[in-house]
């Protein structure tokens, strides 16, 4: 399965970006059995969920993303994004795009959000 992350870039303090990831091999009937996430890893830091939603919509974030980050997905395109707005410097970091079913996880190639202050 390949999941093909962009959207990142530089962006001042308080600015916005929206990441997109698609999955162009995966069987749509497969795409909307995955739960998608996005995580982030900064440098000198693990790797941490930011969002993720569910087959059903439901969505989970991250405490210190809440009421800046949104995330949704759209099955018939087999594309999930994540609206970033109010952005910090605490923010930069490489984003991460996931597909995941039980045990069963794929990953994109990760793209870089930087904020500077």
């Amino acid at each position: 399965v390949q999941l093909q992350a962009s959207g990142g870039g530089l962006v001042q303090a308080g600015g916005s970006l929206r990441l997109s990831c698609k999955a162009p091999r995966m069987i749509t009937s497969t795409f909307n059995s995955y739960v998608m996430g996005w995580y982030r890893q900064a440098p000198g830091k693990q790797r941490e969920l930011v969002a993720d939603i569910t087959p059903y919509r439901a969505t989970n974030y991250a405490d210190s993303v809440k009421g800046r980050f949104t995330i949704s997905r759209d099955n018939s395109k087999k594309t999930v994004s994540l609206q970033m707005n109010s952005l910090k410097p605490d923010d930069t970091a490489v984003y991460y795009c996931s597909s995941k079913q039980g045990t069963t996880e794929y990953w994109g190639q990760g793209t870089l959000v930087t904020v500077s202050s």
